[in-house]
């Protein structure tokens, strides 16, 4: 019985088959992703995502944070700063995220900020960057971000020291430390003084009402 050997075509398919496995294997694409992180505090991370968006303002940019609510503030900011910015979280209709999606795609929209959990349903093309406002809790939501942009950009993340233990995590899966980056013209400042806590011990409105209420029905 002779021997049974692959055709030609089976060759090429198997080929394709072992392109699209590493295509997929997202750590491989980060690794291959060009990345850059930029240390910060919390409290300077607006001011310095200006500064890094400035040299990206024609360009399909995402930046990904960890809530509707912080979403909605930055999407506020850069539009304020006079960037093409929307948000785009799981509180909008689904006609209203095709419709930031279709607008990004054709480049008349050029800032998406959004969550991961939305990012992975939004058919993105031509990503060029993606900031990682906030680091994901699990390096795999990370690598899931550098492998939307399919090798085609780069990757940024403002590591504040809340980040850092994320941080740690990434490099130590990807056995790899990501080189940091210095934005030129920033300026570290203070975090700003907390409000004063409200004086909880004086009583409610209501409570002052009831107890008016009472004191003329005892007179």
């Amino acid at each position: 019985m002779s021997e049974q050997t692959d055709t030609p075509q089976e060759n090429v398919d198997k080929k394709d088959i072992d392109k699209e496995t590493i295509y997929h294997d997202q750590r491989s694409v980060a690794l291959r992703t060009p990345q850059s992180i930029c240390f910060v505090k919390e409290h300077d991370k607006t001011s310095m995502l200006e500064l890094l968006l400035n040299d990206y303002k024609q360009t399909q940019v995402v930046i990904v944070v960890k809530s509707k609510k912080k979403a909605d503030s930055l999407s506020a900011f850069l539009t304020s700063k006079a960037f093409n910015a929307t948000a785009v979280h799981g509180n909008h209709r689904q006609a209203q995220q095709q419709e930031a999606t279709s607008k990004f795609n054709a480049g008349t929209l050029h800032v998406i900020i959004t969550t991961d959990m939305i990012l992975k349903t939004l058919a993105l093309e031509n990503i060029k960057l993606v900031v990682s406002y906030d680091l994901p809790d699990t390096p795999q939501e990370y690598y899931n971000r550098m492998a939307f942009m399919k090798e085609l950009g780069i990757g940024m993340a403002l590591v504040s020291p809340e980040d850092e233990p994320y941080l740690d995590e990434i490099e130590y899966n990807m056995k790899k430390e990501i080189e940091e980056k210095e934005v030129a013209g920033f300026v570290a400042t203070k975090k700003p003084k907390k409000s004063a806590k409200k004086d909880r011990t004086k009583k409610p409105r209501h409570r002052k009402g009831k107890v008016k209420k009472e004191e003329v029905l005892d007179k």
